[in-house]
């Protein structure tokens, strides 16, 4: 453990390390950091319309806000806020509605806990390495009292656990009154990334792989759920609060170049006509406004039954509309997020077609390293699952020639920030996710005269630029948690 005046790696930690092989000691740093108050509050919003994706519909959030007080061995001190939404549905879809964003609710008061709690000193990604597995502990513990039919799983720890790992990365780049993404080097973390990555990265920090400044600018994707309107012959019942209804009405107003398209999978037909259907919409709008370029990417959210379900989906749609094909940038999880249930299931075949992603599927790096095993090509990154892990995989990804990008979890505000954040400084990124504009707007309001061209989007673009610091670069209104 981690201990007040030295800081010693716990064994199971170290990848690669021989069983028994003693754990390193590294003398205390002055830039080291210890947790002193940990507070946490709850907000909640109504989506201005559904969002389907992968046969479940969703129409709310819960946000997990945190404040974390931390003091530096120098004696600093300073604060740091996370915020993310609690997205059960997707997080943890083998439970109903009510007791999976209850368990989340309940984890989250036990995680503040033990966060509060924690003695030790180092870097974020120091005590996240510690915090995890006792975060992992208390969902466990919280499933047996709860009797859940089925345990919290860990991805849904992952998220509940990243608004407090976003707390602390925000405190420590606010106590030396830098950007997080400039803490990430060997003047402020004790060790390399084969403490956490393996023997191939000796020697090596985060900021080889993650740079300290972000893209100016970064193209949008939006988000066509699979029951979006697309055009004004799908509106059922307009909603009159000036946001478009329609897919073909959201083009010009945002000036949309990227596209990720929901499916449900399951039924062939229908995933192939409305992609090919969405591809009509978006190719006579683009027309309209004269624009030549743009891309795709399409997920399943684990709808396909098998590999092959996707292969004749993919050659399909390839026959059906050329240009469209062309314009796939990726595959976002086509399949069952639990790959080792299913090892014959490969998708070297897919994957030579176009680059396919995990997202649900990747909770640490064995999961990755399982992926490109089974000819995944790619991984998806997500604020929700916590900024340690996103930085993490960033640098395994880019090690092992994977296709990178980042996606959200329709996060607004402080969220937004976060996950823009990583997607402006990640390399290879195509774009970012912003969902949130429009599924839940009410939740940004606060948030954009701050961040102007970040809640808001122009020529498909958001402006990332701004995104400097201090520390993940969200100081919270004060209204919010």
């Amino acid at each position: 453990m981690l201990l007040q005046r030295a800081v010693v790696v716990p064994l199971a930690t170290f990848a690669g390390c021989a069983k028994g092989q003693a754990p390193a000691v590294i003398a205390a740093r002055s830039t080291d950091i210890r947790v002193i108050d940990v507070t946490h509050a709850f907000e909640e919003f109504t989506y201005r319309t559904p969002y389907q994706f992968g046969g479940r519909s969703v129409d709310r959030v819960t946000l997990l806000n945190v404040t974390c007080r931390v003091r530096t061995a120098d004696g600093r001190e300073s604060a740091g806020f996370g915020s993310m939404t609690l997205g059960n549905a997707w997080a943890f879809p083998a439970a109903a509605q009510d007791v999976g964003l209850g368990a989340m609710r309940s984890l989250a008061t036990r995680l503040r806990s033990v966060t509060a709690a924690c003695q030790e000193a180092g870097h974020p990604i120091d005590l996240f390495r510690v915090l995890e597995p006792e975060y992992l502990r208390a969902a466990a513990e919280l499933s047996r009292e709860q009797r859940l039919a089925t345990p919290v799983p860990k991805l849904c720890t992952l998220v509940v656990a990243s608004a407090f790992d976003a707390a602390l990365h925000d405190a420590y780049g606010k106590a030396f009154g830098v950007s997080s993404y400039e803490t990430y080097s060997a003047r402020f973390m004790g060790h390399d990334l084969s403490v956490d990555l393996g023997p191939e990265f000796k020697g090596e920090h985060l900021d080889r792989y993650v740079p300290s400044s972000p893209r100016p600018r970064m193209p949008v994707f939006h988000s066509v759920g699979a029951s979006d309107p697309l055009e004004e012959a799908d509106v059922r019942t307009r909603i009159d609060d000036g946001l478009p209804n329609t897919l073909e009405e959201w083009i010009p107003r945002d000036g949309l170049i990227r596209f990720k398209i929901k499916l449900n999978g399951g039924n062939l037909e229908a995933d192939f006509e409305r992609v090919v259907r969405v591809d009509r919409v978006v190719t006579r709008a683009q027309a309209t406004r004269q624009v030549a370029d743009w891309q795709y990417s399409l997920d399943f959210n684990e709808g396909c039954p098998n590999v092959a379900y996707l292969v004749d989906f993919l050659r399909r749609l390839k026959e059906a509309t050329p240009r469209g094909f062309d314009r796939i940038l990726y595959i976002e999880q086509p399949t069952k997020r639990d790959l080792g249930s299913d090892r014959a299931n490969v998708m070297h075949e897919a994957a030579r077609l176009r680059p396919v992603v995990i997202d649900e599927s990747l909770t640490d790096l064995e999961s990755l390293l399982l992926a490109r095993e089974m000819g995944y090509t790619g991984v998806a990154l997500k604020a929700c699952k916590g900024q340690s892990q996103a930085m993490l995989m960033a640098a395994a990804a880019q090690k092992f020639g994977m296709f990178l990008c980042v996606q959200d979890l329709t996060c607004p505000g402080a969220s937004l920030i976060h996950s823009a954040g990583i997607a402006a400084r990640v390399p290879g990124n195509a774009g970012i996710e912003a969902n949130a504009r429009q599924f839940v707007p009410t939740a940004n309001r606060l948030w954009e005269d701050r961040f102007p061209g970040l809640m808001t989007i122009r020529d498909g673009m958001m402006n990332t630029g701004q995104l400097t610091g201090p520390g993940l670069g969200a100081v919270p209104p004060l209204s919010t948690g």
